[in-house]
């Protein structure tokens, strides 16, 4: 092999090989496929006619603050939104409407920060932002602050179809929800004692932030335990880990259509109407004829540096795989200005991508054959 080859592409060349070794048919067959695929540093040799990625956020997300029970439970989540939008690709139905499916199970629960599962405002008020795009006509719905709207995704899918036009925010947005027959739901809906509880620790971290500079009998705390340095974007004040959540999918239907789709509640204690990189088209969420990207991040970066769209126009233009492109784009351009986050993405051919410059990301495959593949931590 050349010294000019770059560690990722022997380490993605090292994956192939063991998984074109393996026989087919056979157990590690089938844990080869899912550590290739689930790996982030390396392309999927699997190339399904069809098939869906999810995530669920990503972050410094450690098992040390992640319990048995709750990691089984949010794996379980995660597998039940993979087998939701296989159920529909399984039966030809549109990559949109798998989309659409897997993304309304991570809605509904509480575990994800999208739906039910939202944070918490400065004000104590659920603000949600969703966006859904068809890679095969380029069409596309976006919601943002909208606090009153069950499953953001569907209003996102309305505004793309049902009017002329791309985003709609707030109340207008919600208005127009009630002229397309959809309920709007009372906020309780939303509250969840730990959400709550999140943004109370928020508020007292600010508040202490903002208070006096301590004595010389009172030194500061250490290096990461200071309430400052816990009031970045994205720390979760519930479990200490810096996360960005976020749920999304992508999928390839049998046509050989893409599409994409992201569902959010932004941060904790976000003020001033604050909208991330989710409901933006090219930055947290995009599809064309070559591929499909769904993004989860510090949703500054991502809107500047337009993630999405850029990992797919480094497809078009540079004629590069997606696996690479996606890895240049996390890897690279954003890790350069300390844009912390990770991608899913999936081209025409089936090739999937899924990688992330944190400690994890909540993350799962489901090909042609059913068997879903889900990862939370860098090792499968």
């Amino acid at each position: 092999m050349s010294s000019s080859f770059s560690p990722w592409l022997h380490r993605s060349l090292l994956a192939g090989a063991a998984l074109l070794l393996a026989p087919l048919g056979c157990a590690t067959s089938t844990q080869a496929r899912d550590e290739a695929v689930l790996r982030t540093d390396a392309p999927t040799r699997v190339k399904p006619k069809w098939g869906l990625v999810i995530h669920g956020g990503a972050g410094v997300i450690s098992r040390e603050n992640l319990s048995p029970e709750r990691e089984a439970a949010m794996r379980a989540v995660l597998t039940q939104a993979l087998q939701a939008g296989h159920a529909v690709l399984a039966k030809g139905g549109r990559s949109l409407d798998a989309v659409t499916a897997a993304i309304h199970v991570l809605e509904d629960s509480p575990y994800f920060n999208a739906g039910k599962g939202a944070v918490f405002n400065h004000d104590g008020v659920n603000e949600l932002d969703a966006a859904l795009m068809d890679g095969k006509t380029r069409a596309a719905g976006a919601v943002a602050g909208v606090r009153h709207i069950q499953n953001p995704i569907d209003l996102a899918r309305r505004v793309m179809e049902k009017s002329p036009h791309v985003m709609m925010v707030g109340d207008g947005a919600e208005a127009f929800a009630q002229s397309q027959g959809m309920p709007l739901v009372d906020a309780k809906y939303f509250y969840t004692e730990e959400r709550w509880q999140g943004l109370q620790r928020a508020l007292e971290q600010e508040k202490a932030k903002a208070a006096p500079p301590v004595t010389p009998e009172q030194p500061p705390a250490t290096p990461g335990t200071s309430p400052s340095s816990s009031l970045e974007p994205g720390v979760d004040p519930v479990t200490g880990d810096h996360k960005f959540g976020t749920v999304g999918a992508v999928a390839l239907d049998q046509e050989g259509n893409l599409a994409a789709g992201t569902s959010t509640g932004g941060m904790t204690n976000k003020r001033f109407g604050r909208v991330g990189d989710s409901p933006i088209i090219g930055a947290g969420t995009y599809a064309d004829e070559r591929c499909a990207v769904s993004a989860t991040g510090h949703g500054e970066f991502f809107i500047r540096y337009t993630v999405a769209r850029d990992i797919c126009a480094r497809v078009e233009y540079q004629d590069l795989p997606l696996p690479e492109a996606a890895n240049v784009v996390i890897h690279d351009v954003l890790a350069k200005v300390g844009g912390e986050g990770g991608v899913i993405a999936m081209d025409r051919q089936g090739n999937v991508a899924m990688p992330f410059n944190s400690s994890g990301m909540y993350r799962g495959y489901i090909g042609e054959d059913g068997t879903p593949a889900v990862a939370i931590f860098q090792q499968p």
